[in-house]
């Protein structure tokens, strides 16, 4: 049986343990770094935003170019977490503009989307420079595999609703400390793939509350 809870429920959950300092973001990060190297690809792309999202594809990225992958890095936003980026790039990431995003999307073999996370469940339509490169991965060739850092950019992950058809239809969705409801509403769920928990320390919080939406 899966549970699954509102992006409020989250955060609401995840509360408690950033006040109390607890290494939330470290632990999701490792989980992804795991599940990305566990696809076998040598080449990464990184699609980075401006948010916990974004600074958890970071860290990952950290690691993954520590342990010798060839990592690339395009930003989708002025103001990337900074911390984490020099973490990045000290590991031996490349950062590249966003106008070679589809380009390097023809030559790598794992595209990891951190763009947006639950924080933008208000209006997940991708803007701006985000919308541009994930339009223009879109209509490359590529074949990459994708993975989704928690959700996939532009869903709702409450009621799973897609206002812009400009979403990277995941492979594999990488979702932290508990399941979003969005991930398995229509229209949502034709762009999640397989989605996988990383267990980052919510689950006694989550069990306390009333799932959003119960799968059997």
């Amino acid at each position: 049986m899966i549970k699954a809870y509102s992006a409020a429920q989250i955060r609401a959950a995840e509360a408690p343990h950033l006040a109390g300092g607890e290494p939330l973001m470290t632990r999701a990060a490792a989980g992804l770094a795991a599940e990305i190297r566990g696809l076998g690809g040598h080449r990464i792309l990184l699609l980075v935003g401006s948010g916990n999202n974004g600074a958890d594809t970071l860290w990952a990225g950290a690691e993954l170019a520590g342990s010798g992958l060839d990592v690339a890095l395009v930003p989708t936003s002025d103001h990337p977490n900074q911390p984490a980026l020099d973490a990045a790039l000290a590991a031996g990431a490349q950062l590249r503009s966003p106008a070679l995003a589809a380009r390097l999307a023809e030559s790598v073999d794992v595209i990891v989307d951190g763009i947006l996370g639950i924080g933008a469940n208000a209006s997940p339509a991708l803007r701006g420079t985000s919308r541009e490169v994930v339009a223009a991965i879109q209509r490359s060739a590529s074949q990459a595999k994708i993975v989704a850092v928690d959700i996939p950019s532009g869903i709702n992950p409450d009621d799973g609703s897609v206002p812009d058809p400009t979403v990277l239809s995941a492979d594999l969705t990488v979702t932290f400390g508990g399941y979003k409801a969005g991930l398995f509403l229509a229209p949502a769920s034709a762009f999640t793939g397989e989605v996988r928990l990383i267990d980052v320390g919510l689950s006694a919080d989550l069990e306390a509350m009333t799932p959003t939406l119960t799968i059997q």
